[in-house]
């Protein structure tokens, strides 16, 4: 069992590394609250409305992180299938309606740009869903890259990553995310730990494009996905509250994050299983979610033409 993930909750993977890309299901228990908060210009999303604090559900039964860019939501399907055959979902008169969330990162450029999760992946995804989490170049984080300014040679390999903190009474808040920013990744100190990559070093995107640096062909092409997972108890609105407070987690780990070709999204999951203090738990929330982007470039491994942080800092990655 991964330490910190709420009981109830489940994470499966389907990846694919001949094509270099990926799925990941994340389903939630009964009695789950499930808000979202979206902040990058480019977006990729389904059921986004219904995870508002205006919409009347109170969530969704699943969230599904995928490769595939647009072609990726269609993961989602498979998870709907998968929880509908074991009666999982909204009870209506029409039968059960599972819910599913659900948003993409484009990794089409990193691999095969045929090679997409469809259905079969996210049924896979959601089969295999447990208490472990699998971190690195899984899942959705299979094709991920990071720091794409300078286009495809200098990118560097991102992947998913998880994170967690127990609080005082035993509550726990944990973050999964999905790490292919348009930007870099910095270190705790502020240094970077994956991203452009030029003349034997790292490169800050924000000083590149401030000398005039033009982007090669980002438009929607980056996006940093978190879902944060926790067993509080709150409401729709306040679970929302705490994934835009998570949003700071992503700022203070990406730079520049929320771009207009960024499609950042922040999901937060509450199992409703503890009381736990807001202030305390928006705060924690961005923490983690800062140490899970750090994990998932940390646990990354190198795909063809594009080497892992690790390749970088130990001088194996060539120019």
């Amino acid at each position: 069992m991964s330490l910190f993930l709420p009981e109830g909750v489940l994470v499966g993977h389907w990846t694919d590394r001949d094509g270099w890309t990926g799925c990941t299901a994340v389903l939630a228990p009964e009695g789950a609250v499930v808000a979202c908060e979206v902040r990058g210009g480019g977006p990729g999303t389904r059921e986004t409305d219904l995870l508002g604090p205006a919409a009347s559900a109170p969530g969704a039964n699943a969230v599904v992180l995928s490769g595939g860019s647009v072609f990726g939501l269609a993961a989602a399907d498979g998870v709907v299938r998968r929880l509908e055959e074991a009666g999982i979902g909204y009870r209506t008169r029409a039968g059960v309606v599972p819910l599913v969330a659900s948003a993409v990162v484009f990794d089409l450029a990193t691999g095969d740009p045929a090679a997409r999760p469809g259905p079969e992946a996210g049924y896979a995804a959601a089969t295999v869903a447990a208490r472990e989490v699998e971190r690195g170049s899984v899942g959705a984080g299979t094709g991920c890259t990071v720091g794409k300014l300078l286009g495809p040679g200098a990118w560097t390999k991102g992947g998913l990553g998880f994170a967690g903190r127990s609080l005082a009474g035993g509550g726990t808040v944990a973050a999964l995310a999905v790490v292919n920013a348009f930007g870099e990744v910095l270190a705790e100190d502020g240094s970077i730990l994956a991203g452009a990559w030029r003349d034997g070093a790292y490169r800050r995107t924000v000083d590149l494009l401030a000398r005039g640096e033009s982007p090669s062909r980002p438009w929607r092409e980056a996006t940093t996905l978190v879902c944060v997972l926790t067993d509080a108890a709150l409401t729709k609105t306040q679970a929302w509250l705490v994934a835009r407070a998570a949003s700071a987690g992503v700022a203070r780990a990406v730079d520049p994050a929320a771009t207009a070709v960024d499609g950042d999204v922040v999901y937060c999951v509450a199992t409703g299983r503890k009381d736990m203090d807001g202030l305390t738990l928006a705060a924690v929330a961005a923490d983690v979610t800062a140490a899970a982007i750090r994990d998932g470039v940390r646990r990354a491994t190198s795909a063809p033409g594009c080497p892992s942080a690790a390749e970088r800092s130990a001088g194996e990655a060539g120019p």
